[in-house]
């Protein structure tokens, strides 16, 4: 792929309806997110750790279900944020903010997913790391799929010409 996509009317629907599912995706993740806790860490202790005064003594949260949420989790959301980081890279932006997208958005997945089991198995401090996690991923999310819709929204400039022009004027 060589950035054709932005020339390309048909292609350029397919990105679109992609990306409104995945508007769609980043909106039922606040839902999910607030059925489960707010953004206070003691919430997300009581989530993760239990709490006998919450709901007739919630249980701590069992390994098998951690272990079960994270194996779907890392596999969608791997192949999320790699979908969505690679079409990043059709963009016309510099590559230093490409690169700094792309790490942010993955280490936000990963801090996300895996600050959960710092908290249920290591220490309750850990429970601003899961917030600060998923707001950052959230965050990141956000700035890819906004990137992404103005990028398909404007047909034209591909990064590959861009980068082009610039070493012709050189």
């Amino acid at each position: 792929m060589t950035g054709e996509w932005r020339r390309n009317d048909l292609l350029r629907l397919v990105l679109a309806l992609f990306l409104v599912y995945m508007v769609l995706f980043w909106v039922t993740n606040w839902i999910l997110w607030f059925q489960k806790m707010t953004l206070s860490p003691a919430s997300v202790v009581a989530y993760y750790r239990g709490d006998p005064a919450l709901d007739f003594g919630r249980p701590a949260r069992p390994l098998g279900a951690m272990a079960e949420v994270a194996h779907f989790h890392l596999f969608a959301m791997g192949l999320l944020v790699m979908t969505l980081t690679h079409l990043l890279l059709f963009l016309p932006v510099s590559a230093r903010t490409k690169a700094i997208l792309v790490s942010v958005a993955f280490a936000s997945a990963i801090l996300d997913e895996g600050a959960g089991w710092l908290v249920r198995f290591v220490h309750p401090a850990f429970a601003i790391v899961k917030v600060a996690g998923f707001l950052l991923l959230q965050a990141s999310l956000f700035g890819l799929l906004v990137a992404l819709l103005v990028g398909v929204a404007q047909p034209g400039r591909n990064a590959y010409e861009d980068g082009e022009r610039r070493r012709v004027r050189a």
